[in-house]
């Protein structure tokens, strides 16, 4: 904890004040551990889902999964408000440590389950203990004000010890060397003793044999630590189905078995090596090194610092005033001796710059570190050269997040193990016949809990890598028939983490199925042709347009002629023949203009065809999709 929290420790070696750097190696490494692990396991909405094995042609199991998936992660989410912040907690705490544990009870006084954190340090096992269940005893370190004891009281959970003196009279300070480095860490002072000093309990989760009958039975025993008093004692199964009997013989009815209900979940980080109960983190591992790093980083700061002070050796010829000199920029001091004097009374102390072979080891050790822990460059974001090749950088990644994938894997298993035990606790506290949220009930609690696991993939360590498998299944869907593609369109919509994804896509139940593949690809070649054809007449109808248009030009500019000509011959007639010049020429005009008139009807009928023409190629667009929607069929 003081590696992962940079706590500096008091250091006077070489001399007091000297560099005193805390490297945060056990630092970056838990953030990256706890940035990738948080958004994976609690992703959205769904915390807990319940699988179907074997065949559901009716649908029944699916439907009661979909009632306690739903059910549960409401309580986790919503009902239980502490959960996702110890979780959160329990994430960070396990990178660092190790280990730590999730006590799940029902909780008389709030009315419904609780999952919360317990640390390594508040539970004490036997350390050989082979799993949190095989252990003999198991001890619960419990502070408690006195208002929770008071209440306990009332509630006829504890017996009556509100008159006792321990209750009455301040509690000791429990000031021990752990707890002193505890306050240290969080930078805070204890309280003095007074009424509000909370008084520390142990609950015991042990066997004891309180009938005499030959077996130690599973109880709670809960006691007051400084006068040893027990204030509760409560068995640890509730139902006879959890005993185990002798069923015939002479010893019929006697006890073979009781199955004790487990309060305690373990969550491991990476397993210990020496078979202890107790598993190591990253304060563990990384802790030697990080030390070691410290103590490079801080030579290499205090060798700087000596060399750019300075110091050294004054000699008698030296005529000097004794104390502390000082030079501020632009200042020069007087002094009694001459410089050449000076120069040969002041040696310097001989002091070597920062070592390179320290610098070197300090590299080094920092990136075996990093392989530890798994804090690559390209782990954390950086980017680890130019010009690096895609398959590259992926292989690199994924090499990368193997640690975290294991990892993930026990988190994912000791969750299992959690959801387990509050299905079973809604086996048995859950009101009768009363529908909670889903529409699940008591009796959808009454079977197995096999079924229940953590909605978490604990093979998939980043948002890249799930909406990558996303892709590929929803890719998978559209090209090999079989899928339901609801469910896939579905998963790949929370791979995108969008929400209210009913209202988005509501599924294609009740909408036009979708056109066979061949029909669209028929429609696709008459729409070319079709589209060829109209290309075709357009650009015979701009040749003609043209065309007309050319011989509309050379009329015009024959009748401006003719009528130029005309007034030319009008002005200089003097005889009948020249009348009858002038005449003919403006019968030409008016041929000429009757045949500009044609034209000008001619170009209009074009623009009407191309329009009817038009029409008539949509018209046969929609003929051809109803031909091949009609052959279909065939």
């Amino acid at each position: 904890m003081d590696l992962a929290l940079q706590i500096q420790k008091d250091k006077s070696f070489p001399w007091p004040g000297c560099s005193n750097v805390a490297f945060p190696l056990v630092t970056i490494a838990a953030m990256q551990f706890h940035a990738r692990a948080y958004p994976a396991i609690v992703n959205g909405t769904d915390v807990v889902k319940c699988a179907v094995f074997g065949d559901d042609p009716d649908g029944q199991q699916a439907a009661h999964a979909d009632r306690v998936s739903t059910h549960m992660s409401w309580q986790l989410l919503y009902q239980d408000k502490s959960w996702e912040e110890q979780e959160d907690k329990a994430i960070l705490n396990l990178s660092i440590v190790g280990t730590n544990f999730k006590k799940s009870y029902y909780s008389a006084s709030v009315r419904h389950n609780v999952s919360e954190l317990v640390l390594a340090k508040d539970l004490v096992l036997n350390y050989w203990s082979k799993s949190v269940e095989d252990a003999p005893r198991k001890t619960h370190k419990l502070p408690m004000f006195r208002n929770e004891v008071y209440e306990k009281v009332m509630r006829g959970l504890f017996a009556d010890c509100l008159e006792q003196p321990w209750y009455n009279n301040a509690a000791p300070p429990r000031m021990t060397v752990t707890r002193q480095a505890q306050d240290n860490r969080q930078g805070v002072t204890p309280p003095p003793p007074d009424d509000a000093t909370s008084l520390l309990f142990l609950e015991q989760h042990c066997n004891l044999d309180l009938d005499d009958d030959g077996y130690a039975e599973p109880y709670i025993v809960t006691f007051e630590s400084t006068s040893k008093r027990v204030v509760r004692i409560v068995t640890r199964f509730d139902r006879e189905s959890d005993i185990e009997r002798v069923v015939a013989g002479p010893r019929k009815g006697q006890i073979i078995r009781i199955s004790a209900m487990e309060y305690f979940t373990k969550k491991t980080f990476i397993p210990s090596p020496d078979g202890g109960i107790y598993d190591i983190g990253f304060g563990v591992f990384l802790g030697p090194l990080n030390e070691a790093v410290n103590s490079l980083v801080n030579m290499l700061l205090d060798a700087g610092t000596m060399q750019t002070t300075g110091g050294g050796f004054l000699g008698r010829g030296a005529k000097i005033r004794g104390g502390v000199y000082t030079i501020a920029p632009f200042e020069w001091k007087r002094v009694d001796s001459t410089g050449d004097d000076l120069r040969k009374s002041i040696f310097p102390l001989p002091v070597n710059a920062p070592s390179d072979v320290l610098f070197q080891l300090l590299s080094l050790l920092i990136n075996y570190t990093s392989r530890v822990s798994g804090t690559t460059d390209i782990s954390v974001g950086e980017n680890p050269g130019q010009n690096t090749p895609a398959s590259s950088m992926q292989t690199m990644v994924e090499m990368g997040q193997k640690i975290y994938t294991a990892i993930f894997k026990r988190i994912w298993r000791s969750s299992k193990e959690e959801f387990s035990k509050l299905f079973k606790l809604n086996g048995i506290f859950l009101p009768l016949d009363v529908p909670q949220v889903g529409g699940a009930t008591r009796a959808d609690y009454q079977g197995s809990s096999d079924q229940i696991s953590p909605v978490a993939d604990p093979n998939v360590t980043s948002d890249s890598m799930r909406l990558q498998l996303a892709g590929a299944l929803k890719q998978a869907a559209a090209t090999t028939p079989g899928y339901n593609k609801d469910a896939v369109e579905i998963r790949f919509l929370k791979a995108l983490r969008v929400d209210g994804i009913p209202s988005v896509f509501p599924g294609t139940q009740g909408q036009p199925p979708a056109k066979d593949p061949k029909l669209v690809i028929e429609e696709t070649k008459i729409k070319g042709r079709l589209e060829e054809q109209a290309h075709a007449l357009q650009a015979d109808m701009q040749k003609f347009a043209i065309t007309l248009q050319e011989e509309q030009r050379i009329n015009n500019a024959k009748i401006t002629e003719l009528e130029a000509k005309a007034q030319n011959e009008a002005a200089n007639a003097q005889t009948e023949v020249a009348y009858a010049q002038v005449a003919l020429i403006n019968a030409e005009i008016s041929r000429v203009k009757a045949e500009n008139e044609h034209i000008n009807t001619r170009i209009e009928h074009l623009l009407t065809a191309a329009k009817i023409q038009s029409d008539h190629h949509i018209g046969i667009q929609g003929l051809a999709t109803s031909q091949t929607t009609k052959k279909a069929p065939a």
